[in-house]
């Protein structure tokens, strides 16, 4: 017997209200995990954040019975999501650390575009010129807020880049891993991932492991605390109500993470920011309605 999904209007209101929890738990993650790499290496936040994580859902794991290890974690689905798990938490982590958040947070929103024409391409999945359309416009938006023409330009914009893709690409894999996989094992893999990520950027940093402070052991714990819950109400909105609806509020994340980059870090939003913005999220509302339309 599958389970059936509530599609009644008040269940579509409680599954918003839970997507935009997790995007601003999400936002608070990504803000907390910037203000602690102020601190310490970005190579020991990776390794701190991975393994809080991953003791969590292993933790989850073990109340319900679920088994960590199993053979499908070898499957091919899974190789290739930790690839680009790995990909997209390294660079998307660089960027909210060495980057406007509320940029990064902007060039994560073009995901959703991404994972579209992945799907066309991958998938075989039916995307009309409208679509593709929507999908080159939101990528526009991409590169109006780099500005790679710019005398502004910095080659560490493209790091938000690359962690959007990285992302994009994993949660494709996801689409193809065993669905005998529940989420507390993609979540505990996933975060095992960042703990990998971590020590191979070690190489590269050469920075030493420093000793936590209060503050940046608050900032730490605070940001793992976040993560886990985001990832939670973020299932569970994908639960409640239709995925049509519960959808577009991933958008809100935009808001919180542009929100806590002017607050918390004093970040200015210039007019290509704001063109930007709005083109990526104008065509990824557009591919939804799309979607729901066909």
């Amino acid at each position: 017997m599958t389970a059936h999904i509530q599609t009644d209007p008040r269940s579509n209101l409680i599954g918003s209200t839970w997507m935009i929890a997790a995007m601003a738990l999400f936002a608070l993650e990504d803000a907390l995990i910037k203000s602690a790499s102020s601190s310490i290496p970005i190579w020991q936040v990776l390794v701190l954040f991975g393994a809080g994580g991953a003791v969590i859902f292993a933790a989850v794991a073990v109340i319900r019975g679920t088994r960590l290890f199993q053979p499908d974690v070898l499957s091919r689905p899974m190789k290739v999501r930790v690839i680009f798990e790995i990909l997209g938490r390294l660079f998307y982590v660089l960027a909210i650390a060495l980057t406007p958040l509320s940029s990064a947070t902007v060039i994560l929103q073009a995901t959703p575009l991404v994972v579209v024409a992945g799907a066309a391409m991958f998938f075989g999945e039916t995307v009309g010129w409208r679509r593709w359309s929507a999908i080159l416009i939101g990528l526009i938006g991409v590169v109006i807020i780099i500005k790679p023409t710019g005398d502004s330009f910095s080659a560490l914009s493209i790091l938000a880049v690359l962690g959007m893709l990285g992302f994009a690409g994993r949660d494709l894999a996801s689409r193809a891993a065993p669905a005998t996989l529940g989420t507390e094992v993609l979540g505990f893999y996933g975060f095992l991932c960042i703990i990998v990520a971590g020590l191979a950027y070690s190489f590269w940093e050469g920075a030493p492991m420093e000793p936590l402070t209060t503050h940046v052991s608050l900032h730490m714990s605070g940001a793992i605390l976040m993560g886990v819950m985001a990832y939670a109400s973020l299932m569970k909105a994908m639960r409640t109500g239709e995925v049509s609806s519960v959808t577009p509020f991933r958008y809100s994340r935009l808001l919180f993470g542009i929100g806590l980059g002017v607050v918390m870090f004093d970040e200015r939003l210039d007019q290509t920011m704001w063109i930007g913005s709005a083109l990526i999220v104008a065509s990824g509302m557009y591919i939804l309605w799309r979607g729901r339309k066909a």
